[in-house]
């Protein structure tokens, strides 16, 4: 297939977003390649992650441009920036502290040609960054750039152990994006509902509580919520516990507790306890009314 009739993804992070663009400099390029290209912030270094065919109805004229194979010299330079971010990141974090700001600065960032430098940083209070701006510029010689991100891209950028445990968090191992978590995927797991249980580093709900989320739906729609009156052939009670992946329901009863399948039970929907005496499955007893 023709470069001109393909889509090139690139990535400018190594756990970062794909972007992507044409190749209209006609030169043969594949995944792993470093690439220049065109960006609204201006010229970027980044690499091919993808090759796929120009979808169909969008013209190439919509996509911003690949301008050339990167060169031994490109990539130099951008070693360079490199080491200076890190000083730049220091310098920047301590400037910050001596003005008395309460504010996480997590990366700093040259562009490809050197000219400006983009500090990332959370905050959770609106704060006056112009002092350190201008210490900055006055220090390196080049344009300084604040843009404030979320907590959750801050702790991708910190990097470090998981609240889990993991020597690597999620979101800086493999996490290109982050999508929206809910209490409801918590309870649907029956995790316990404590900040330091479901939280992670960045102290909002922890992205892998999305991870099961669908199957633990899916496995426990059939199961009753802990709390509930049940009623089986043998026994009447109330659910105290639940485990969806045995598909097993713990019952608090009369005679203590007993773990039963959750196939052999149904649900008082009123969430009462059943009328003396209960009823089975085929309908005798109460004549239905636990179900009511």
């Amino acid at each position: 297939m023709a470069p001109s009739q393909q889509v090139y993804g690139v990535r400018f992070q190594k756990v970062g977003k794909i972007y992507h663009f044409v190749n209209r400099a006609g030169h043969p390029l594949k995944v792993g390649d470093r690439v220049v290209v065109e960006t609204s912030r201006g010229t970027e270094l980044g690499w091919v992650a993808t090759v796929e065919p120009m979808p169909e109805g969008r013209p190439p004229e919509s996509y911003k441009p690949i301008v050339r194979k990167a060169t031994s010299h490109d990539l130099l330079r951008r070693q360079r920036y490199r080491h200076l971010e890190k000083e730049v990141l220091v310098k920047a974090r301590m400037a910050a502290v001596e003005a008395g700001l309460t504010v996480k600065i997590a990366k700093a960032e040259y562009s490809f040609d050197g000219k400006r430098v983009t500090l990332f940083y959370g905050t959770e209070k609106k704060v006056n960054l112009t002092p350190v701006r201008r210490r900055l510029e006055k220090q390196f010689r080049v344009k300084v750039e604040f843009r404030q991100i979320g907590p959750r891209d801050v702790a991708k950028y910190l990097g470090g152990p998981g609240a889990c445990g993991l020597e690597t968090r999620c979101c800086s191992a493999f996490l290109t994006e982050f999508q929206p978590i809910s209490i409801k995927m918590a309870k649907a797991q029956d995790l316990p509902l404590v900040p330091s249980e479901i939280a992670g580093m960045c102290g909002r709900l922890r992205c892998c509580l999305a991870y099961e989320y669908e199957f633990y739906k899916d496995a426990g729609a059939g199961m009753p919520k802990v709390g509930k009156w049940v009623v089986t052939e043998k026994y009447s009670g109330k659910v105290v516990e639940r485990n969806i992946l045995k598909q097993t329901i713990t019952l608090q009863t009369e005679q203590g507790r007993v773990e039963i399948p959750a196939k052999e039970l149904w649900v008082s929907k009123s969430g009462r306890p059943p009328i003396a005496g209960g009823c089975g499955p085929n309908g005798g007893g109460c004549g239905g009314a636990c179900a009511l």
